[in-house]
């Protein structure tokens, strides 16, 4: 075997005689050998029998007995790691299994099968773990999306995913990607962050929760506008938890990510086209759909094309209360979006019914952005007032204003309370809302 016997002289030498990438690719080498056998040597039909961590027991014991017929020399950390990302190999999803263990990690980025990058405490950083080739990084994604019945090939290169803990995931494969695969894996953790958490993090601050909880509970449609990345779907999961455990709540999602803690949640999802081109079912498809499904608030996981008119219909006609997410990098461009998408619904509407359509279903709009240094804020709290001949008034309750940049690279400013009360707090004192006149003082709530 002159594969492990290199290997072997590489660890006798302590690396010197060898490249660290020669002594790297023999370890690959190995554990590609020790891989094959072990797929050789496995009853399916015992395999069957067995699960969890009594079948991974089993296969250990395999592996290192495989160990054991290799004529190298392994020290017991080396020894430990080749039987572990065999083992990941095996059952879990390879060189990605130690990223997604990493609690630290917010987003994993692979351009290609060589170059993966993650991003940790909003700074990104490169790391060294890597994939033999395209085709097992081709592998891991095939593993990935066929848990939820996707695919992906050269007549559909592209797709959206979610992981078993909830995570969002996006390829992009040949002919498209030029230089190999490229992922995108954004973390929310099967625990998702809470109120405490925000706060602890000076997201917002505790007049803008009580608001915001205050509009949840007395059924205000709100809007979650923000950039990519700004914590959007995080924020929309956290608002959620304020809407009572009675209200049937319908979400609606390209990708299912929302993870609300109510008892009666009706979970649907958009379907992709199959390999003939038929079957897509939108989200447009999927709105008008839950409308006959008795639902008291309808949640969108994210506005982007025509669902956004069947989305304020919903809000005007008896499901107050809903919630959705687009992209906009502030309160009014947000409401610019949505002209924009209800015009994409192909209707020819004049502008005045058009933004009279908006500002009669939008109540509040909540701006988040993700600040330099990876900081995530609520910079807007804005509340649509109405109408003025053909423009939508709004009046910003809260907002977040950056000074500058701290020695770690990092925004610091202060959150303001402009000193205007909403006009919709009567709505919010009929539910039994009840906010002191101080939450609405004109000052500087927080410094950070």
């Amino acid at each position: 075997m002159p594969a492990a016997r290199d290997f072997t002289s590489a660890l006798r030498s302590g690396g010197a005689a060898r490249p660290v990438d020669a002594k790297e690719a023999s370890f690959e080498e190995l554990k590609q050998r020790i891989h094959s056998k072990l797929v050789d040597k496995l009853d399916l039909s015992r395999v069957g029998d067995l699960q969890g961590d009594v079948l991974r027991r089993e296969i250990r014991l395999v592996v290192e007995h495989l160990c054991d017929t290799e004529d190298t020399l392994l020290n017991r950390n080396e020894r430990e790691r080749l039987i572990d990302e065999v083992l990941d190999e095996t059952f879990g999803l390879g060189p990605l299994e130690a990223l997604l263990k990493d609690t630290t990690i917010s987003d994993i980025l692979i351009n290609g099968p060589k170059n993966v990058y993650v991003e940790r405490r909003g700074k990104m950083e490169k790391t060294n773990v890597t994939f033999r080739d395209d085709n097992h990084l081709m592998q891991i994604i095939d593993r990935i999306i066929s848990k939820v019945g996707r695919r992906v090939d050269e007549t559909c290169p592209m797709v959206d995913a979610r992981m078993p803990d909830g995570s969002r995931f996006n390829a992009i494969i040949r002919p498209l990607a030029l230089d190999g695969a490229c992922v995108s894996i954004r973390r929310f953790g099967a625990h998702p962050l809470k109120l405490e958490d925000l706060l602890n993090f000076k997201a917002f601050t505790p007049e803008m929760v009580m608001l915001l909880e205050g509009a949840i509970k007395a059924r205000l449609n709100v809007i979650i506008s923000g950039g990519t990345g700004s914590g959007k779907t995080t924020l929309l999961n956290t608002l959620s938890s304020f809407i009572p455990n009675t209200d049937r709540i319908v979400t609606i999602e390209d990708a299912a990510e929302l993870q609300l803690q109510q008892d009666h949640v009706v979970r649907l999802e958009t379907r992709p086209p199959n390999i003939e081109g038929k079957g897509t079912i939108t989200a447009t498809d999927l709105v008008r759909n839950a409308l006959r499904m008795r639902p008291e608030r309808i949640i969108i996981g994210e506005c982007r094309g025509a669902e956004a008119l069947d989305m304020l219909q919903a809000m005007n006609t008896g499901h107050e209360g809903s919630m959705t997410t687009l992209h906009a990098n502030s309160p009014r461009d947000a409401l610019a979006r949505l002209e924009t998408m209800i015009m994409m619904a192909g209707f020819e509407l004049p502008l005045k019914a058009m933004r009279t359509q908006v500002a009669s279903a939008v109540d509040l709009i909540v701006q988040a952005n993700r600040l330099q240094g990876g900081a995530r804020k609520i910079t807007h709290i804005t509340e649509v007032v109405g109408m003025e001949q053909d423009t939508i008034v709004t009046q910003e309750i809260y907002k977040f204003e950056q000074e500058g940049i701290d020695e770690n690279g990092r925004a610091h400013g202060k959150f303001l309370a402009m000193g205007i009360r909403p006009t919709f707090m009567p709505r919010l004192e009929a539910c039994g809302v009840r906010l002191p006149a101080s939450a609405f003082r004109q000052r500087v709530m927080l410094e950070d």
